[in-house]
């Protein structure tokens, strides 16, 4: 038997067991806190150094940077240590994935990652600890040092588009792929949620773990609404038992 191309879909649920709220869950930040949009929305950003400041102050809190990979992670991480082939096309900024010891090479974040900063202008790039530090210090809007641009996370904002490159090779791997699993996403926001309608149409085993009800669970082959943190890790070893024979 060949081993399945599992590719995995992972959106903030897998997180929320590592402290990282959800945004559009029952509880999620957009939910309890509309206004906070305007602080991840570019034109908003871009066009207001309140909003800014704000911002800053947001990612000065956010526990992102401090978080740690959960039992969800782990799980991913030994199933490609197992040998199966896994890609993982995350629409999260938190960088667990690879914390937990997956190669960064075999994960596409599509909404860029929170632990680096760019500057809008010059596109100079570093690590997000070190704008922190500044603001910690006292600037309420660091600019950039190499040329005095806006500074921002490098992450894919309201209003701005998804790298067509990372995309490209999203669609690809989602083509590919002979598992699809989505995991911890609500397959509301688009393009990344379309992945899953593709892998169904090109013959995948589509797979669903999610609290919620999703637009793509008519398509799937499996939805599992237990908590992400113990049915991953058991879906995960069983296709790795199943890849074994």
């Amino acid at each position: 038997m060949n081993r399945p191309l599992v590719a995995i879909l992972s959106g903030a649920g897998i997180s929320t067991d590592s402290g990282i709220p959800d945004y559009r869950g029952p509880n999620g930040l957009w939910r309890r806190d509309p206004e906070a949009e305007k602080l991840v929305t570019y034109e908003y950003y871009m066009g207001d150094p309140e909003i800014r400041c704000q911002a800053w102050q947001m990612r000065r809190r956010n526990r992102t940077l401090k978080a740690e990979p959960n039992a969800a992670h782990r799980a991913v991480a030994e199933l490609e240590r197992a040998g199966v082939p896994v890609r993982v096309i995350t629409q999260n900024v938190d960088g667990l994935h690879q914390l937990a010891g997956l190669p960064t090479r075999k994960v596409l974040e599509l909404h860029g990652t929170a632990r680096k900063f760019v500057c809008t202008k010059c596109q100079a790039r570093g690590p997000m600890e070190d704008a922190i530090a500044r603001v910690e210090a006292g600037e309420d809007d660091p600019p950039c040092l190499e040329c005095g641009g806006i500074l921002k996370s490098a992450t894919v904002m309201f209003g701005e588009r998804l790298d067509p490159v990372v995309l490209g090779e999203a669609l690809a791997i989602t083509k590919a792929c002979t598992v699809f699993i989505a995991v911890g996403t609500s397959l509301q926001v688009q393009p990344a949620a379309g992945l899953a309608g593709v892998a169904a149409d090109n013959g995948a085993r589509l797979v669903i773990v999610n609290a919620e009800p999703t637009p793509y669970d008519e398509r799937a082959d499996e939805v599992i609404r237990q908590p992400i943190g113990t049915s991953l890790p058991e879906l995960l070893q069983q296709l790795s038992a199943e890849s074994a024979y």
